[in-house]
């Protein structure tokens, strides 16, 4: 596998000072073989021009967070990172890499989650090249095989979680943001890892049940809720029954037998776990009429 080759260049402004120098030197002897009227410092002060000339195309500039990668009549020569004007072999062709942070949202897919349901889901990526070379050499274009395989990974860890947790510790899309965006990184980091880009952060953009669906799962979980705040609403029940029956017993208030107990649970429950306010019926007799 190719890897970046860290090259270190010329600077810039000392190569250009010596080739503008070695321009005047061949315009100096230009003139003089013209005064002189003598074809010998003309000639070579021609040659030297034009070869000033062919070595000042090797000067270029490398901008802060980019790279150069360098090639030689097609091999690999190394990588150019420090910025700043820089000169090389002219050559050398120069080829432009972005180091700079890059992100991007991915299309809405529709996949189905491990439950078989039917999900529409998109995500946002933050990603960098960190290696040159790799990024140019390794793949065909790395920005679309970064777009590709995100969306293949979003779509494979789509499949292997549910939408929402069934069971206590399950992990679901819906409820374990901060796991299933570190999972996500994780599955696109490996699959970028031979073009050579780091990815920064990867996390859940857009997440929803597919239209054909969604009506029967708002009810699902709309029944789900309300069968939740009722076991809540009889655990409480519950246990004010039991607090009111052992305050009575022990604070000597009345001596209830079994079935006068059990009357009094049942009234407690139906008040307290009922979903309209109770109406209250005084009894002028006695507890047995």
């Amino acid at each position: 596998m190719i890897q970046d080759m860290p090259k270190t260049a010329m600077h810039g402004v000392g190569a250009l000072a010596l080739f503008l120098t070695l321009g005047l030197v061949s315009l100096a002897g230009i003139i003089a073989g013209a005064v002189a009227q003598s074809p010998v410092p003309i000639v070579l002060g021609v040659l030297l021009g034009v070869v000033s000339l062919f070595c000042l195309t090797g000067f270029f500039v490398v901008d802060p967070n980019e790279s150069r990668v360098l090639q030689f009549f097609g091999t690999y020569v190394g990588t150019v990172s420090e910025a700043g004007p820089r000169w090389t072999n002219p050559l050398y062709s120069k080829r432009r890499i972005s180091l700079r942070v890059r992100n991007f949202e991915s299309e809405k897919l529709k996949v189905n989650d491990a439950a078989g349901n039917p999900i529409i889901i998109a995500a946002v990526v933050v990603w960098k090249v960190v290696d040159s070379a790799r990024a140019l050499f390794q793949v065909e274009s790395y920005e679309n095989f970064v777009h590709v395989q995100s969306e293949a990974a979003l779509r494979n860890m789509a499949t292997r979680f549910p939408y929402d947790a069934h069971g206590a510790g399950e992990v679901a899309l819906r409820s374990h943001t901060d796991e299933i965006a570190e999972k996500l990184k994780v599955e696109i980091q490996q699959r970028m890892e031979q073009a050579g880009v780091q990815i920064l952060e990867a996390r859940i953009s857009h997440l929803a049940y597919a239209p054909e669906i969604a009506q029967a799962m708002l009810r699902r979980q709309q029944a789900a809720a309300v069968v939740a705040a009722r076991q809540k609403i009889v655990e409480g029940a519950v246990g004010m029954v039991d607090m009111a029956l052992k305050s009575l017993s022990e604070q000597h208030i009345v001596t209830l037998d079994e079935e006068k107990k059990a009357t009094m649970v049942s009234n407690l429950l139906v008040v307290l776990c009922g979903d309209r306010d109770a109406n209250p019926v005084v009894n002028v007799g006695s507890l047995y009429q």
